[in-house]
């Protein structure tokens, strides 16, 4: 069988992603510790790290050149998908990994320390509680909720001039329909990932 890094090397060759080979080792480490935990934490449904590479990393990775700003919070991180990824692909660049079960989060922490990946702040909370006071720049999500509950519950996030970028499937016009008045879309992208059989946007919107 083909090694993992070989076959995340020939999947980002079919993308403009740029990964050093250590950035290529991290990604591979975190897949292994995915695969390693998941028997006893449950953290995706996922079970082969062949398709971790498809559906996990590539799928979180693809937002990256999108991504504007220094200091981001993935609310509803799971297993730290994107904010994971998206931490090896921007070592200057701030991640907090926000999700209420103490399972992830102790998850996460091992991540970090196994990965030595010093951008990023796992943090146990309901994202209606948590508050930074001059907000972040970027708001993302992945598989969350929907667009609208996810903007309701996290519109105190951004900072006066941060943005929200949410990670949605097919059914994208549907939610943007029924979005609330206090945010506006500023834009709409259409992700590309290699060998993945779905439709994946990502919508960008700010606050009015």
């Amino acid at each position: 069988m083909q090694s993992l890094v070989d076959r995340l090397r020939n999947l980002i060759a079919k993308t403009s992603l740029e990964l050093t080979e250590h950035q290529l080792q991290q990604c591979i480490a975190y897949v292994l510790l995915l695969d390693k935990w998941n028997s006893a934490y449950n953290l995706t449904s996922v079970r082969d790290p062949q398709e971790m590479l498809i559906k996990h990393v590539l799928d979180s990775l693809v937002v990256a050149p999108h991504l504007q700003g220094n200091n981001f919070i993935d609310v509803g991180t799971g297993p730290g998908l994107p904010g994971i990824l998206l931490a090896i692909y921007y070592p200057d660049k701030h991640f907090t990994l926000l999700d209420s079960l103490g399972k992830r989060i102790r998850f996460l922490n091992q991540v970090k320390l196994q990965l030595q990946l010093q951008n990023v702040t796992p943090l146990q909370a309901r994202v209606e509680e948590h508050h930074l006071e001059n907000g972040y720049d970027g708001v993302i999500s992945r598989a969350f909720a929907s667009l609208n509950d996810m903007l309701n519950w996290c519109k105190h996030l951004p900072s006066a001039n941060g943005q929200f970028f949410a990670m949605k499937g097919a059914a994208v016009q549907e939610e943007i329909a029924a979005l609330p008045d206090f945010v506006k879309v500023t834009a709409i992208k259409n992700l590309q990932v290699p060998e993945l059989d779905a439709q994946r946007h990502l919508v960008i919107l700010a606050n009015v």
